[in-house]
């Protein structure tokens, strides 16, 4: 196999990753203020709450076993196939609930033990997508040839077929398979936590963030394992195996401090946006720099995770985003010595990263010096996916979405479009975070620019429709946004931040709506 190949298969594995954390991630994100919420109840009002009520306390099985599932399904649902999808889903999923607490039952009258409840988040992110999908196939074969006056009767009866079909799946199929595959994960992680190997999980989950890899083990393993253990706890130290901002602060700080060119410049503003805001992507670029850097991330986050260990601490629900703040306000939520615990985590795994950062700067100092003119960011991140074998889309460059491997323009210039450009995306893996930023930076220069009548959005690549003209996206993503809709121009960015290649796109904006 020659490189160029196994490139191409890496990164195409990559992108089928990425696609999957970021199906997962549509799931789980718009209903996070669910989990806050049920977060907020449950560290308040259980028995081993600050203000525990038994009252209030009954609400807390009732939404994690049955009201956050069934509300993920329908989401998933609805991204498969709109409102119909999301009917189905959302009754699917109670076949695997119910099905599941059966199967605990027997087992525990059998006398095998006490074995508590599974909360089917995975059955729900199985089931929802699964039986909309199903309704889908279905309509299809029937579209256009049913008689007039008959559409409701056929469509609602056959929705309400699959609905009881998928349930009854979930109860003899799903229901069995997730209750043995959250046995086999959950025993692995209170395997981690019994034996304090548990920081361990950085190796893993640390790279996974800087290359987009995070959302499928966050979201489809930490969130509903740890909401499991806030059920019983009160917290969980799982949601802060990800969430963490001190790694990502630490970095920043290393290069604030040691960085060179334009990669010093940034850190100081990429810092409080990340610390502050949350959105931990905007040091991605800085660590894909250099990768070596990701060592420091790795400790940084094992530190995080070994200083919560030995407190015992954790937080009573997801934080989303990552900021300090949110992390705050869920520790917060168990008590004050438990919140000390948590920002205690966040400072040493700043701390951690940080030396060994700054360690791995100042050895290359002088190297780095040498080869960077003019301090130029995108030019390093081009000599690190060089290094990687992967093939290098320079940062600069504008790419016709209809080519194959797309059509680069010449650094420094602008690629030339025959359609008036009016709708323009940023997208990311959760529509959320840093593609947010992306658009408000590109609105503010459009203004200043004197150009209107340009819509400027963010969504999830996900979601692209195939509507847009022009989208931006990171560069590890645009892979993703080009199967999406091949038609557009595509731009690629290393930074949402601060990308040099906003300017072009005004540029391009304005040239291309000055000759309609």
């Amino acid at each position: 196999m020659t490189t160029t190949q196994a490139a191409s298969k890496s990164g195409g594995a990559r992108v089928a990753v990425q696609k999957f954390g970021t199906f997962l991630s549509g799931m789980i994100m718009p209903n996070i203020p669910a989990l806050i919420a049920w977060g907020i109840l449950t560290a308040l009002f259980i028995e081993v709450g600050p203000f525990p009520n038994a009252d209030l306390a009954t609400m807390v099985g009732p939404i994690i076993h049955y009201l956050l599932p069934i509300m993920i399904a329908g989401t998933g649902g609805r991204m498969v196939y709109e409102t119909r999808g999301a009917v189905v889903g959302a009754f699917a999923v109670m076949g695997a609930i119910v099905g599941s607490d059966l199967l605990i039952d027997r087992i525990n009258a059998e006398g095998e033990g006490g074995l508590g409840y599974v909360h089917m988040f995975i059955g729900a992110m199985i089931l929802g997508p699964l039986a909309a999908w199903v309704m889908k196939q279905l309509d299809k074969l029937w579209d256009g040839k049913v008689r007039a006056g008959f559409e409701m009767l056929v469509n609602m009866f056959s929705a309400g077929i699959v609905a009881f079909l998928m349930a009854l799946l979930g109860f003899y199929l799903i229901a069995p398979i997730v209750n043995w595959i959250m046995s086999v994960v959950g025993g692995a992680v209170g395997w981690l936590v019994d034996t304090g190997l548990l920081w361990l999980a950085s190796f893993l989950i640390e790279p996974a963030k800087v290359f987009f890899l995070n959302n499928a083990i966050n979201h489809g393993v930490l969130t509903p394992l740890g909401t499991t253990e806030v059920a019983t706890d009160g917290s969980s130290i799982l949601f802060l195996l990800e969430a963490n901002p001190g790694p990502g602060l630490g970095l920043l700080l290393a290069f604030s401090f040691f960085g060179v060119g334009a990669a010093r410049a940034t850190a100081p503003g990429a810092a409080i946006i990340q610390f502050a805001g949350g959105i931990h992507e905007v040091y991605f670029p800085y660590a894909l720099m250099k990768p070596t850097l990701i060592i420091a991330l790795v400790l940084g986050g094992a530190s995080g995770v070994a200083t919560n260990m030995l407190l015992g601490t954790g937080l009573a629900g997801p934080a989303a985003p990552g900021s300090i703040f949110a992390v705050a306000v869920q520790a917060g939520l168990v008590g004050i010595g438990n919140l000390v615990g948590v920002l205690l985590s966040v400072v040493v795994a700043a701390a951690v990263t940080f030396l060994v950062a700054a360690v791995i700067l100042r050895a290359s100092r002088k190297r780095d010096l040498a080869r960077e003119d003019a301090g130029d960011l995108s030019a390093a991140i081009a000599k690190t996916e060089a290094a990687k074998g992967k093939k290098s889309e320079h940062l600069s460059n504008l790419a016709a979405g209809g080519a194959a491997a797309g059509t680069a323009a010449d650094a420094g210039g602008t690629a030339v479009v025959s359609e008036p450009i009016r709708k323009i995306v940023f997208a990311c893996d959760a529509g959320m975070g840093s593609s947010a930023m992306g658009a408000s930076v590109l609105r503010n220069k459009l203004k200043k620019a004197g150009i209107e009548g340009i819509e400027v959005k963010n969504v999830a690549i996900a979601n692209l429709d195939g509507s847009e003209d022009l989208i931006v996206t990171h560069q590890d993503l645009t892979a993703r946004a080009r199967l999406q809709n091949d038609r557009a121009t595509h731009v690629s960015v290393e930074n949402f931040m601060n990308s040099p290649k906003y300017d072009d796109v005004v540029t391009l904006v304005g040239d291309s709506n000055a000759t309609e």
